[in-house]
């Protein structure tokens, strides 16, 4: 099984793939289109030189590996991707040949975590905009889930998302070894301090963060897109 995990910045990915890659089933890979998205955007990002050398810049290639054999020739696959990097000139007809889960996650939550990391963000910067296109390119084929349930209720969800998606159920997706994981991408010493720290998933959410001024409007500019996704999510 190949699961392609659709997710934005700041929005429990990261914890998602060490769960998944955590089991002896299933090996992982982190934003495999990462450079490609740098190469045809020209953003610039932390260790943006770094990641442009450390993976391929040609979207067909990635697309090629994410189609072949799993690495190690496990039985499955955990791909988190970041829907922002799927820029025009990515290709996705593949995405259907996938098992398809969104991750999402409010926006007020999303913009306060990211605009501490990354100075000024656009709405194409946070995902939500891309998260609903592909979304409606699968038609709705798909399980949505959002991060701030399952951080309630990890076991609860995560059990709930192995049912949708036809996977046997593992503990060891709750629990895993703090520091980093040979999957991590090499973005990772800027991005993945605090689940470096982790060793499962953090407790319930408080109330939603206060935004002001631009980030107030971009939180706002995306809850639409996130409020589509919200309503098909998976239920506690």
């Amino acid at each position: 099984m190949k699961i392609a995990c659709w997710s934005g910045p700041r929005n429990l990915s990261t914890a998602m793939m060490y769960a998944f890659d955590n089991r002896q089933d299933f090996s992982a890979v982190d934003e495999p289109f990462y450079a490609a998205y740098l190469a045809r955007t020209g953003k610039v990002h932390p260790l943006g030189d770094e990641i442009l050398v450390a993976q391929p810049q040609d979207p067909a290639k990635v697309v090629e590996q994410l189609c072949g054999p799993n690495p190690g020739d496990l039985p499955h696959l955990w791909q988190k991707h970041m829907a922002q990097h799927m820029v025009p000139g990515v290709p996705r007809d593949w995405i259907r040949d996938m098992v398809n889960v969104f991750l999402i996650r409010h926006p007020a939550r999303v913009v306060a975590s990211f605009a501490a990391r990354f100075e000024n963000p656009a709405l194409e910067d946070i995902g939500f905009v891309q998260q609903a296109e592909l979304f409606d390119l699968l038609a709705g084929d798909a399980v949505v889930i959002d991060a701030t349930d399952i951080r309630h209720d990890p076991e609860r969800m995560l059990r709930a998302l192995c049912a949708a998606i036809g996977l046997d159920w593992d503990p060891a997706v709750l629990n895993w070894k703090a520091g980093a994981r040979a999957v991590d991408g090499i973005w990772a010493p800027h991005w993945y301090d605090a689940v470096h720290r982790s060793t499962g998933f953090a407790g319930a959410e408080g109330d939603l963060p206060v935004l002001e001024g631009a980030a107030a409007e971009l939180a706002q500019a995306a809850l639409p897109y996130y409020e589509r996704l919200h309503a098909a999510r998976l239920t506690r």
